[in-house]
């Protein structure tokens, strides 16, 4: 008798992301699917349903993840088809298929389609309430059929791209936000792409301060300086607090990218030292902020520094 084998079980390769994404026409699946596209995922939209074993089958084919978006214009579009699909795909042990449903109220949808002006495809010559009533039809078994419904009849574009996030985003990439904070001189013009903008010249101007000129925000001397301003400490932990608020709402909706900015005339002291100090503050907060000086390299005798607080 054949002792057995002690070797472990060979791990079973990963199960691919599979998304299968319908719905009413005009509730949002060409937003869906960009969110997802967003996101990573590959999307195909109003790809031919009979298609599909034989995309996910493909040996040479990556294993990310895919969606798959379809409607009543689909070539091959029969719901009783769709669903013996569904049913072989979601049973086999390399696919892990999740059928996504996007639903929408009727009055919604008539409001949509007037306000584009665009025909619905299966009212032809009649009202579009009757098309919207003939596909909520033919779509009720597949509807019945979903695993995730959303019903975007009080949904924004950019609510639904939230949804979409939430439900289909690894954590890890929700939280992924890059943060970029800069200081600059008004002199030279402000950021074009900065979401916001401080203007720190209402502090005291160490340009003008005996000693202080050639010096910059990154020099003690400059930031005690500054520090001594009266009106310093509050303006910045006002900066700080409002940042705090407003950097988790930016994440939760889902904005890749953040950049403030500190101004001052010349762009070498007071944005300097303003900017130095918020990404220290931020980083004791829990972010990664990525520091910008665009002008700190600027020689004092080419700064202008007209004003004097």
């Amino acid at each position: 008798m054949t002792a057995p084998s002690s070797a472990p079980t060979p791990a079973s390769p990963a199960r691919q992301p599979l998304l299968l994404v319908t719905g009413l026409l005009g509730a949002g699946k060409s937003t869906a699917l960009a969110a997802l596209e967003d996101l990573g995922w590959e999307t195909i939209d109003n790809f031919p349903v009979r298609l599909l074993k034989r995309l996910v089958a493909m040996p040479d084919e990556p294993r990310g993840p895919l969606a798959i978006g379809f409607d009543t214009r689909t070539r091959g579009f029969v719901p009783s088809e769709i669903i013996a699909l569904v049913k072989e795909l979601s049973a086999r042990d390399d696919i892990a298929l999740t059928f996504v449903f996007l639903d929408c109220a009727g009055h919604e949808l008539e409001r949509r389609y007037n306000e584009t002006r665009r025909r619905h495809p299966m009212a032809a010559d009649r009202p579009v309430q009757e098309g919207i009533a003939a596909e909520r039809e033919l779509l009720e078994p597949l509807r019945r059929w979903a695993e995730v419904m959303i019903d975007t009849t009080a949904l924004t574009s950019n609510d639904l791209q939230g949804k979409v996030r939430r439900l289909f985003a690894p954590k890890a990439e929700i939280a992924a936000m890059t943060v970029t904070i800069s200081s600059f001189g008004f002199a030279r013009g402000m950021p074009p792409l900065a979401d916001l903008v401080f203007d720190m010249r209402f502090l005291d101007n160490p340009h003008w301060v005996p000693g202080l000129r050639d010096l910059t925000g990154r020099d003690p001397e400059v930031g005690a300086h500054i520090e001594a301003d009266p009106a310093f400490a509050d303006a910045f932990a006002r900066i700080r607090d409002l940042l705090l608020v407003l950097l988790p709402r930016y994440q939760a909706q889902g904005k890749p990218h953040v950049h403030i900015a500190f101004g001052c005339t010349g762009g070498r002291h007071r944005s300097v030292f303003t900017a130095e100090r918020m990404a220290a503050a931020l980083r004791e907060a829990g972010f990664a902020p990525t520091l910008r000086h665009r002008n700190l390299a600027a020689r004092p005798s080419d700064a202008i520094e007209g004003d004097q607080p």
